[in-house]
């Protein structure tokens, strides 16, 4: 029971003893003493006993410790702390997101230590925590529970995970915020010591800013949050695209012809990738794309558009993160309510690619118009592998040491540049594409700014003809 009845009395000396100096205090009913070697320690433990009080800080009658200190001695290690943070947010949680919490507190969590004496290898905590602390399975009853509770792991990761929980601090101890800022830095570096991308920086820290939120709010493990007393910043990165790097127009079309000669394979692909060059569309969303989303014109007008309506997007993730144990999430557009829709108008060559695959391929029962082998959802290992392959047919030995179109995802780049060179309002550019307008401009910044230097000739042309 918490009470603000408190007394401290003054130390007496008791000769004779081991430890002389005696402190007496007492809570409510209960009074309470400890014994010090010397005077000057007595002095400070009733200093601090005489601060709480000051600070109009309750005490435990029990214990008769300060109610600070008290949960201090009762806090959760952070390592427990991180574990129940990721399960709450499972249930809740889409496939990516729940990996994405579990990346964020495997960098954060080896920092928060209180030695590194005995460590395991980084690579092996890191998927310890990774694999089997943050990842949730069903346990007894349908409740989640975290994976190395419900599966026994290899003998390296559970000493990685014994290690952890033996020596990880104390979440009251996070009320110093100096013990935040080796985890910070943890967060805008890679595996490899590289600066880690600003904006995978900062989605990192929102995952221990919201962990930490969850000590404060509905945990009561600490007062505050104490990252909001830490001075940090991402390291700057430049996450414009290097458009030297992005595929024209006639360089695009000779990957995709090298797409459908190299096989089976290529032919029944060479659409998709027409779909993120044509169309901008992402892997996740070509994955989804139905022949019901599909409105093509008459064969009678071969120059019309046609329109691709989307609402769906099939991510792949590993299946560890899916309630279906599938590896892909089936789900609504990114950054889109679930049941939104994006229309995108395709010209009219996509618009025979499409065509043609549906006559010569047909779909997939629930009318998918691309499928594996076996008929599942395309995986990015089997489209990739299409691509290494056009890559070393279309181009020279040394431009592929380059970045070069080094990617797939490198069409859908080349396919919002395009239409950004093409004159197409900003703001239809990123409805197209699925962007919000702030991230049209972070990442395609070079080329808008060519663009707006167009519009500024124009205007000055209008103005000089007004004269």
């Amino acid at each position: 029971m918490l009470t603000y009845d408190v007394d401290v009395w003054s130390i007496r000396k008791r000769t004779g003893r081991p430890k002389p100096y005696e402190l007496r205090w007492r809570v409510g009913s209960r009074a309470h003493s400890r014994s010090f070697k010397l005077k000057p320690q007595a002095d400070g433990r009733r200093s601090e006993l005489l601060a709480a009080l000051r600070e109009r800080e309750q005490f435990d009658e029990a214990s008769g410790l300060p109610a600070r200190e008290l949960a201090a001695l009762n806090s959760p290690t952070w390592f427990e702390h991180a574990t129940d943070y990721a399960l709450m947010k499972w249930p809740r949680a889409a496939a990516k997101h729940r990996a994405g919490i579990a990346e964020a507190l495997s960098v954060v969590t080896p920092t928060l230590v209180t030695t590194t004496r005995g460590a395991p290898e980084d690579k092996t905590l890191r998927a310890a925590l990774y694999q089997w602390a943050f990842r949730a399975v069903p346990g007894p009853g349908g409740k989640h529970v975290s994976r190395h509770l419900a599966e026994e792991p290899p003998a390296d990761i559970r000493q990685a995970l014994d290690w952890i929980t033996a020596h990880s601090v104390k979440v009251g101890a996070l009320q110093d915020p100096s013990l935040l800022r080796p985890a910070l830095e943890a967060l805008g570096r890679r595996l490899d010591g590289r600066k880690a991308a600003e904006n995978t920086a900062r989605r990192k820290r929102m995952v221990l800013s919201n962990a930490l939120r969850y000590a404060v709010e509905e945990r009561g493990l600490l007062p505050s949050n104490p990252l909001l007393r830490v001075d940090w910043t991402p390291p700057e990165t430049d996450d414009e695209i290097d458009f030297r790097y992005v595929p024209g127009p006639a360089l695009a079309r000779k990957f995709m012809e090298a797409v459908r000669a190299s096989g089976a394979r290529g032919e029944h692909l060479v659409a998709f990738f027409g779909c993120l060059y044509y169309a901008a569309m992402r892997p996740g969303e070509i994955a989804s794309l139905k022949q019901a989303d599909c409105h093509l014109p008459p064969e009678s007008t071969p120059d019309a558009w046609g329109e691709l309506l989307l609402a769906e997007s099939r991510p792949e993730v590993g299946a560890g993160w899916t309630d279906s144990g599938e590896s892909y999430e089936t789900r609504g557009l990114k950054r889109r309510a679930r049941g939104a829709t994006r229309p995108v108008p395709i010209p009219p060559v996509l618009v025979e690619m499409l065509r043609d695959h549906l006559k010569r391929y047909g779909t997939a029962p629930d009318g998918r118009l691309f499928r594996a082998a076996r008929g599942g959802r395309v995986r990015s290992t089997e489209y990739c592998e299409l691509w290494d392959k056009a890559r070393a047919a279309v181009l020279t030995e040394q431009e592929a040491t380059t970045p070069l179109a080094n990617v797939p995802y490198s069409l859908r780049h080349a396919g919002v540049s395009l239409w950004i060179k093409s004159g197409v309002d900003p703001v239809e550019v990123a409805r197209r594409a699925g962007h919000s307008i702030a991230v049209l401009f972070r990442f395609y910044a070079k080329i808008l700014r060519g663009a707006q230097e167009h519009s500024n000739r124009l205007i000055t042309e209008e103005l000089s003809r007004d004269e």
